[in-house]
């Protein structure tokens, strides 16, 4: 089994974060988003990618901007230099 993608695991933490600062459960933001709380453990833990059309609509119930999941990525990731 591969490891999870840092990033992943870093947008992860942000969801749990915010979803913990506004007292949502697991089960309440699943509903929100039309999945099981199973399916956002995964998101948090950073087991299972979330899509852009569902990390937009997180945003938008957790009351942040999009980019909020990506901001200060690059302190925990480090991506190799070129492309």
């Amino acid at each position: 089994m591969l490891s999870p993608d840092p990033i992943d695991v870093h947008v992860g933490h942000i969801i749990r974060a915010k979803r913990l600062a506004i007292g949502l459960t697991l089960e309440e933001l699943g509903r929100c988003l039309g999945v099981s709380y199973q399916q956002v453990q995964k998101y948090e833990k950073g087991t299972n990618r979330v899509s852009v059309s569902t990390l937009y609509r997180m945003a938008w119930v957790l009351g942040i901007a999009p980019d909020a999941f990506f901001r200060d990525l690059s302190t925990y990731v480090h991506l190799p230099n070129g492309r």
